[in-house]
């Protein structure tokens, strides 16, 4: 048995190096992605008229610096509004009054939800909710619109012109 044991050393450590770096690979991946909220991290509540391109894991971002992601969305029955719950660093004291913009990188980029502080004294803490909040643009409606020509001042000025 120590015979077969010292032939096969090197693939055995070859072995253990696979599976060590598999799984430090897991870790370092489920913590880029945010897949384990941060121990302390401040769960807030923003409701969003529209959340179209955000999922769980979603960043979140001040000023482009990510401060937390989102952890779960729901649609509230009574409103027909988005719930999202966004878990924030708690290092990071934003006011009260803050608002959420769903908001994207460029014209193919990723989407996030970006805060913009306010300026009450007070900071946001657990369970507080974002009132204050812009919902994600629907861009195929801004190219209709476009195209159409209509929601515009001069589409209602052609409809009111007597027709010859």
């Amino acid at each position: 048995m120590k015979s077969l044991f010292r032939e096969n050393i090197g693939e055995a450590l070859v072995g253990l190096f696979v599976i060590l770096f598999a799984a430090w690979f897991v870790w370092f991946a489920w913590g880029a992605t945010g897949g384990g909220t941060k121990a302390g991290a401040i769960n807030v509540t923003a409701i969003f008229p529209n959340s179209t391109g955000i999922d769980v894991g979603s960043d979140v971002r001040v000023a482009g610096m990510k401060i937390g992601t989102v952890t779960s969305q729901a649609l509230d029955p009574q409103s027909f509004q988005v719930k999202a719950t966004l878990a924030l660093d708690p290092a990071v004291k934003l006011p009260a009054d803050s608002s959420a913009a769903i908001t994207s990188e460029g014209f193919l980029g990723a989407t996030f939800i970006s805060l913009i502080p306010g300026g009450d004294p007070v900071a946001l803490k657990n369970g507080d909710t974002i009132a204050d909040t812009q919902g994600a643009m629907d861009l195929m409606s801004m190219v209709g619109q476009f195209i159409n020509k209509s929601g515009g001042p001069e589409a209602s000025a052609a409809e009111e012109a007597p027709k010859p």
